[in-house]
């Protein structure tokens, strides 16, 4: 029996190795495996022993020769195959043990050039990796060092099974194209425009219990990126509580979205994907507690993001009411004693947010296919051509509410409308097939708060009613994007009732 092992990542390579030489194999090896083997006293080969030939062009053309090739695809239930590989003295290969070079952490490095680049695209790897799988039944192919341990076992015990033979193949598949995806991405930075063909590649992170409901299978992937890091959620470290559900994942990437979307202190909390309760203020503790303030009742059970560390005084808020998750870039040593002191809490760290260059994807999976678009980044405020389209300009303390209404709607489900008074939320309508419908929820919610607040809505009005019961319910000021053929009848409502109305010829729709 023999073996090809050439890997990049190391780890268990010796043990692994041991155990092969152990059951009887012939090992052969290249450049800097071969060299940690025989630093291990395993008695090892090089490739150009089995081939014949030296390794060419530094190093570039190592294994890719008939030698190793026509051992790894031979059919061993052929005759012709193996007469063949007898007349041209060439021997059986029974495993091949190979994971590529590391070109997504290359290309991770700051200012890393294409030359390096290239010279990290792994093309001998792939190859024997592609015929090893190819040809399963015959061929073990390991490219995942965590399969060293249940490969020997078996080996030891007289043979892989069929089964996980198979499952090593499929594995051994994809991670070529996870690789080959990485390398696409990479070649593709900074051009425009969506590819005729693309891939995606992501990593498990782990098995969740259920999904959205109880009978539904769920695990949380994440997307492995060329030149960067994701970031997002999938960057967040969990430093307390129980493990996070299929819905704390997806609640908290909504929570850490909306807080993180501001420049000022800010916190969100977030209810099934909607802020009910959205602030910011200079001192963070009073920004929690106005966001709490937004719906006092929805908050429970919720989410709640913060786009600052969390203080003591914070904290002490924080704990007075129950919530699922935390989220949160730091938090001060007592602050964090403090929300430990809740058991069924979990508390997230989020790590680093610069992802990959260019701009971030948004993917949303119908059946058979997929919808792809660039997220909806635009700056809330900065950039926006606003136009007050009203007889009344708005005034300064309404202009600043408007521009925290506009970037809080984005985060809301549409049909989305948002009352703001003082840079938090006070009522928030969301998802309804209607928007006036939607500006009566977000009444109800604010109250009698809603007297000389404002409201920002993620589309234009259709008809003037929304604008209407937004005068009646004591609202001030309206930013919204216009583009109705009814703008002239909303504007009118507006100018009737003395309401100052913005409109940004932009749309925040969110599905």
């Amino acid at each position: 029996m023999r073996a090809i092992l050439s890997v990049s990542d190391k780890k268990g390579l010796v043990e692994f190795a041991r155990g092969l030489e152990a059951i009887g194999f012939e090992l052969f090896s290249t450049g800097g495996t071969k060299k940690a083997l025989v630093e291990a006293g395993i008695g090892v080969q090089s490739v150009s022993d089995l081939t014949g030939f030296p390794e060419i062009l530094d190093g570039r053309v190592k294994t890719l020769h008939p030698a190793v090739h026509g051992g790894i695809l031979a059919k061993r239930d052929l005759s012709a195959h193996l007469a063949e590989l007898e007349k041209n003295n060439m021997g059986l290969i029974d495993l091949v043990a190979v994971n590529l070079y590391p070109f997504r952490e290359t290309v991770a490095r700051p200012g890393v050039s294409l030359d390096e680049a290239l010279e990290n695209i792994d093309i001998g790897g792939p190859t024997m990796i592609r015929a090893a799988a190819k040809n399963f039944p015959y061929v073990l192919v390991i490219v995942d060092p965590a399969d060293y341990e249940s490969v020997l076992e078996q080996l030891q015990k007289g043979g892989v099974e069929a089964d996980k033979r198979k499952k090593l193949a499929q594995k051994a598949f994809q991670h070529v194209a996870a690789y080959d995806t990485a390398i696409a991405q990479y070649l593709r930075k900074g051009e425009e425009g969506f590819a005729d063909e693309t891939t995606i590649a992501f990593r498990k992170r782990y098995d969740l219990r259920y999904g959205e409901n109880p009978h539904q299978q769920a695990a949380f992937y994440v997307e492995e990126v060329a030149g960067g890091a994701a970031g997002g959620i999938s960057s967040a470290k969990q430093v307390w509580g129980k493990e996070l559900s299929f819905n704390n994942i997806l609640d908290s990437d909504a929570a850490w979205n909306a807080a993180s979307d501001f420049e000022a202190p800010a916190v969100s909390v977030i209810k099934h994907t909607n802020p009910c309760g959205l602030a910011t203020h200079e001192n963070l503790a009073e920004a929690y507690r106005r966001a709490f303030a937004g719906d006092t009742v929805s908050a429970f059970g919720g989410i709640v993001a913060l786009n600052r560390e969390v203080d003591p005084e914070t904290a002490q808020e924080i704990a007075k009411t129950f919530y699922e998750v935390i989220i949160a870039p730091g938090y001060d040593e007592k602050a964090l004693e403090t929300l430990k002191q809740k058991k069924d809490v979990r508390i997230l760290v989020m790590g680093e947010q610069g992802g990959a260059e260019g701009p971030v994807l948004d993917f949303r999976r119908v059946g058979g296919g997929l919808l792809v678009q660039t997220s909806d980044s635009l700056p809330a405020d900065r950039g926006l051509s606003l136009r007050t389209v009203t007889r009344r300009e708005p005034t300064e303390a309404e202009l600043k509410d408007l521009l925290f209404a506009w970037r809080a709607v984005k985060h809301v489900k549409s049909n989305a409308i948002v009352i703001v008074k003082d840079s938090m939320v006070l009522g928030m309508g969301a998802g309804q097939p209607n928007r006036v419908t939607s500006v009566q929820i977000a009444l109800e919610k604010a109250g009698e708060r809603s007297k000389g607040s404002v409201l920002g809505s993620d589309a234009f009005f259709p008809f003037p009613d929304g604008v209407e019961l937004a005068a009646k319910g004591g609202v001030t000021a309206i930013i919204q994007p216009g583009g109705s053929v009814r703008d002239e009848e909303a504007i009118e409502a507006a100018n009737k009732h003395n309401v100052a109305m913005v409109f940004t010829a932009v749309r925040h729709f969110r599905h």
